[in-house]
């Protein structure tokens, strides 16, 4: 029997009707309003990424219209009286003034730092979220490359965005950037003089600030926004990962239409990041410029930090040796150029070529639009813990003069603990990540095999107890076996002493290798049947010719 579909609202009717007859396109707005998104909470925290940037782009806005970038020393004389008659920029002068002087700026200003903080933070819990459930992979490894874009740039986005101020903390900041690009040989005073205009601090006519006000505010915001418009269209047209369930299948996407239910899901939570943005922004200082004071090449301030996204190369240069080269009268200084360059190279950079490793070792060159749970690949999982662990220590070790005030032990044995904690931490997180992974495995296996404990013992007629099992539930059932077992390790040679495809030659042992490690532990999660089952319990015999059931 057929069945009529419900009439559209008139004003939902109306407004398609309008679009439809100057552009033609009801029929693709009504397709796209029906597009399915799975349903899971980590999944909003790409999108928390994406609300933070427009409330960045706003509160932007709101800040440009106000500052100075530039460089020309002024005597303040402003509301803020405790710095009335020093001289400074007219850059610092004017953040001076949006926090004190026009209605809101404070709150802007906060506003928009808050937001760069969380923009920054839910970047790196997104990858992660990807990273550990495999949603990198095949056909989306663009998007992922996207992602490492996007969050570098927003690395040197913020440092371009709290040095605008021309405080003392952000001065500190910029004379360190400049010893990272005066290391690099060859290009590095070049690279300097472009960014700087200049010898830094160059006084009342100064290019910095100009300079980084152009990239703060039009170039990198420009790029990013291509970026993340490229990253939406792409995964618009690719469709959502999704997580392990009852209907969804790797040719099925299974979720609520992104009209009404996701629009209404995603408004409702972008108003709740603004809510708590708003809240943080209100309730909590961040980034006091008028205590630093403006910047003095003479002075620093103690316990100096970046923001948290900085600390690892604020780290790595903390615990970094003096190690020098000079050979014909050029000095290469290591003891700069390793921390700045090495650390995030080995992080974003085996980041990006993760998901051509993964692909090369195991030959999977299929497309997946299920995610894995993180313990059914060990391996991933234990390489990914191993790289947050290093990015994590020497995140701490940036902080490494406050360390070691707080806890009163001395600063040369914080910074001799980070040298050693950043070789041995990794590889102790791979080993600890993998063992609970394998642990893990042998627990769905044995809920599969067994069932799940029902907390009811049952004593035999011989005196014997055991534990009853019930059948695992269907849902988790499914998710459990969405694990895809390790396939058997083909022969390197064949029975003629022909060596296998893909094995002959360094790369062809060391894939084969690789291969090994990847899947020789992997424990089989199958579905053979065997449920409710009644397992001995360790203990006394009691005798009685009934069976007998006794709760715990």
């Amino acid at each position: 029997m057929s069945q009529t579909a419900p009439a559209a609202p008139k004003a939902i009717e109306g407004s398609l009707n309008f679009l439809d007859d100057r552009l033609g396109s009801t029929t693709f707005f009504k397709r796209n309003a029906r597009k399915v998104f799975p349903d899971h909470w980590s999944f909003m925290l790409g999108e928390i990424a994406l609300y933070s940037f427009v409330i960045l782009l706003l509160t932007g806005t709101f800040l440009t219209l106000w500052f100075k970038p530039s460089m020309h020393e002024v005597i303040y004389n402003g509301s803020y009286t405790k710095l009335n008659g020093v001289k400074m920029s007219e850059a610092y002068a004017s953040a001076l003034h949006i926090s004190f002087d026009v209605r809101g700026g404070l709150l802007m200003r906060q506003l928009h730092h808050w937001a760069a903080i969380l923009f920054m933070a839910s970047i790196m819990a997104h990858m992660l979220r990807v990273f550990f459930t495999g949603a990198y992979r095949k056909p989306r490894e663009l998007n992922w490359l996207i992602g490492i874009g996007m969050f570098t740039l927003g690395m040197v986005e913020g440092l371009f965005g709290y040095s605008l101020p021309d405080d003392l903390l952000s001065g500190t900041g910029l004379r360190i950037t400049q010893g990272v690009l005066e290391a690099i040989p060859l290009v590095g005073t070049y690279g300097y003089m472009f960014l700087f205009g200049g010898e830094f601090p160059e006084g009342d006519n100064g290019d910095l600030i100009p300079r980084l006000f152009t990239l703060h505010v039009l170039l990198i915001p420009g790029i990013i926004l291509a970026l993340v418009t490229a990253h939406m269209m792409i995964m618009w047209h690719q469709k959502h990962t999704a997580m392990p369930t009852r209907n969804q299948t790797e040719q099925q996407v299974y979720g609520y239409p992104f009209y009404p239910v996701f629009m209404a899901k995603t408004g409702a939570y972008f108003l709740f990041t603004f809510g708590v943005l708003a809240l943080l922004s209100t309730l909590t200082q961040i980034n006091p410029i008028w205590l630093f004071g403006p910047y003095d090449p003479g002075a620093i301030s103690a316990g100096s930090q970046p923001d948290f996204y900085m600390g690892v190369l604020e780290g790595s240069l903390r615990i970094m040796p003096n190690w020098e080269i000079t050979a014909a009268g050029h000095t290469l200084s290591l003891n700069v150029l390793i921390p700045a360059l090495l650390p995030l190279g080995l992080v974003f950079g085996g980041a990006a070529a993760w998901p051509f490793i993964e692909r090369w070792v195991t030959g999977d060159n299929r497309s997946h639009h299920v995610n894995e749970r993180p313990r059914n690949a060990p391996v991933r999982t234990g390489v990914g813990m191993a790289a947050v662990t290093f990015y994590g220590l020497l995140w701490l070790a940036g902080a490494n003069d406050l360390l070691a005030e707080r806890f009163h032990v001395s600063l040369f044995a914080t910074t001799w603990f980070f040298r050693f904690a950043i070789f041995i931490g990794p590889v102790l997180a791979y080993i600890v990540t993998k063992r609970i992974c394998l642990g893990l495995q042998r627990k769905d296996a044995a809920v599969i095999d067994h069932g799940v404990e029902s907390g009811i013992i049952v004593m035999s007629p011989e005196g014997k107890f055991s534990e009853r099992h019930t059948p695992v539930k269907e849902d988790d059932k499914i998710v459990i076996l969405s694990k895809e077992n390790a396939k058997p390790e083909a022969p390197a040679v064949d029975a003629s002493g022909v060596p296998a495809p893909g094995t002959k030659g360094p790369m062809g042992f060391l894939r084969s290798r690789l291969q090994r490690a990847w899947t020789f532990d992997d424990i089989p999660v199958e579905d053979k049947g065997h449920h409710g089952e009644h397992h001995e319990v360790e203990g006394a015999e009691h005798s009685g010719a009934e069976q007998k059931e006794l709760s715990r």
